[in-house]
């Protein structure tokens, strides 16, 4: 056995921003609990939790109810996709916390303004996450010469699109940049899913700093 993931699990009674440095994963709710606490208020189950739900920080509740409103019930049976921002602080450091890309039951982009620091609000960006009709086995992608690539040549492709990413300058090339490195994509999240989370949470930052650029984004409700 060489698989590294189960040994950096955290010991927690709750999913953290730690056991996504794998990479993005999504979830199926299975239920939520609200309880009248100050702190972490609610719970989300999902299926294969471990008994380990995922409790969504304020800022995220806000956007759960902005998407699908303010009845948790509704919410079973739907999936988000959640990832690990580093940039996220706790105490004035950069501790890492969890963040919802992509959602279901969504027919368009969310944009919503949420709290970034103290006076501070930046644009927040949910995608919508399909939904498959059905259980389908996906076509293995094999990656050019996967087994041939060094891990130098990998690093050096990533460096590539990271360098793209930056210099992208417009929603529609930072887009098509994105597009172009699909099978990049693919090769880290076999060789190296730790660049890969980097890489994601770099594209969805430059995300919503353009799409703020290009048209601004409404306000979330107090």
């Amino acid at each position: 056995m060489t698989d590294m993931s189960s040994a950096i699990v955290p010991k927690s009674d709750q999913i953290s921003a730690d056991d996504l440095l794998a990479g993005p994963r999504t979830i199926r709710i299975t239920n939520v609990e609200v309880r009248s606490s100050p702190e972490q208020p609610v719970s989300i189950f999902y299926e294969n939790d471990n008994g380990r739900p995922w409790k969504p920080c304020k800022s995220m509740s806000r956007v759960l109810v902005a998407a699908w409103g303010p009845d948790a019930k509704a919410y079973v049976g739907r999936s988000v996709t959640l990832y690990r921002d580093p940039t996220v602080k706790w105490g004035g450091m950069q501790v890492g916390g969890i963040r919802i890309s992509h959602m279901t039951n969504i027919d368009k982009q969310l944009v919503l303004a949420l709290t970034e620091t103290k006076g501070k609000r930046a644009p927040f960006v949910v995608k919508p996450l399909a939904v498959p009709s059905a259980p389908t086995e996906q076509p293995r992608h094999i990656p050019d010469s996967a087994s041939t690539h060094p891990t130098a040549t990998l690093q050096a492709r990533a460096d590539k699109l990271e360098i793209a990413l930056k210099g992208a300058g417009t929603l529609a090339r930072l887009t098509a940049v994105w597009q172009a490195g699909r099978d990049l994509r693919t090769d880290l999240e076999a060789g190296d899913s730790i660049r890969h989370a980097s890489l994601l949470a770099l594209y969805n930052r430059l995300d919503l700093e353009l799409e703020a650029a290009a048209g601004g984004f409404p306000g979330d409700e107090q």
